[in-house]
Parts: structure tokens; sequence; C-alpha cells
């Protein structure tokens, strides 16, 4: 284990930047489109219910074979494999932001529009600031899911910490498999660990800010 480290060190470390690469490519594009279609369908909710039951579907679908599907048209490689995950994130996406929305007060709403606030001033002032550790969530599950799947990505040459694994079960060499096993299992818990700190961190900033209104009220 320690000397395969000292010697071969960098393609660990090559193995574990491509993986990140790939994650972060693909979050970056999924939250985008995720934020678009929630814009486009939350008004809706038979049109949400529907875009988020055809993408729960997709998701449904094993990754090698989606993979396998999207081969002819896209070709092999990284491309190939943040297309598939990045319609994969819709699905955890869409949902947790459909769900932050919808979690909102409506008598806060009511009374935003007795102010006079505007559609979009409701969205970015109160909406997004209540719905917001739900759609952390969302992003949550997302990177842990990005993490996963990328690892078998590597069976269509994306790369990543993949690589390792299937190498070793290629040669079958068990401290490869390890090695592998250590990235992939590591960069896991780092991101559960930290995604979940934000998580506490966002709650707890909303219940305060959210107390600090409630006692405002009788003032007013």
């Amino acid at each position: 284990m320690i000397e395969y480290f000292e010697k071969y060190n960098h393609k660990l470390t090559d193995a574990l930047l491509q993986h990140l690469t790939i994650v972060g490519i693909t979050l970056v594009i999924s939250i985008v489109i995720a934020s678009v279609l929630t814009l486009l369908i939350m008004r809706s909710g038979r049109l949400s219910a529907i875009v988020i039951r055809i993408f729960g579907s997709v998701y449904a679908i094993p990754s090698l074979a989606l993979f396998a599907i999207l081969i002819p048209f896209t070709g092999i490689g990284m491309n190939t494999a943040v297309f598939v995950l990045v319609v994969y994130n819709q699905f955890l996406l869409i949902r947790n932001f459909i769900a932050g929305l919808d979690s909102v007060d409506p008598q806060v709403i009511e009374a935003a529009v007795g102010m006079g606030m505007s559609p979009t001033r409701i969205l970015l002032k109160i909406k997004l600031p209540l719905a917001f550790p739900v759609m952390l969530a969302g992003v949550h599950l997302a990177v842990i899911s990005t993490i996963g799947i990328a690892t078998i990505a590597a069976a269509i040459g994306a790369g990543g910490i993949g690589t390792i694994l299937f190498d070793g079960m290629r040669t079958r060499n068990p401290v490869k498999l390890v090695w592998g096993t250590i990235l992939a299992a590591g960069l896991a818990i780092a991101a559960n660990l930290l995604l979940t700190g934000i998580e506490k961190l966002a709650a707890r900033k909303f219940h305060y800010n959210r107390g600090g209104s409630e006692r405002a009220q009788p003032g007013v």
C-alpha cells in the first residue's frame, strides 16, 4: 500500500483531480439548468409533477445502460459522462427546489403581496431565502450521487477515480482496488461532512432570521 503510493502518487492525484473536474463541471451545469427549469414550471403544480416524473424515470435507468445508449451519439469520454450526470441530477435538484419553494408559508406570501411586493421581489427576498435549506439538501444529494456515478463513468473513458478501480479489477491488483476504494469513499465522505456542516449553518441562520421576524411582528 505505502510502496504503491510512494511510487504512483502522481497517478492517484491525477485521477482525483480528474474526478473533481467531472464533478465540478457537472454540478455547475446541473444547478444552472435545474434553476431555469424550476423557474419555468414552479407556478404549475401539474407541470412540475410531470417534469419531476420524467426525470425520475430517467434516474431509474442504470448509469452504464444510459452511457451505452449515448455513446453512438456523443462518443466516449468526459462529455458523455457529464451529459448523463447532468440529466440524472435534474431529478434530485428540481424535486428539492420545487419542494423548498412549495414549503414557504402561503400567509407569508399573502402578506408580501399585500405590501405591494412584485412577484420577482417576493421570489428573491422571501421564497428563495426560506426555501434555501431544502434546496441545499437537493444539492447535497446531487453532489454525493455525482461522485458515485462519476466513478462508473471511467468505464467509458471519462477518467477519474474509477480508472484505478477498473484497472485494478482488470489486472486483479488488490492494491489498486484498495486505493481506488479509499479515494472514492474518502471523497464522498469528505463532501458529505462538508455539505452537512453547511446545511446546519444554513438551517441555523434560517431559524434565527425567522425567529427575528416573528419577534418583530407585534411591534409593526
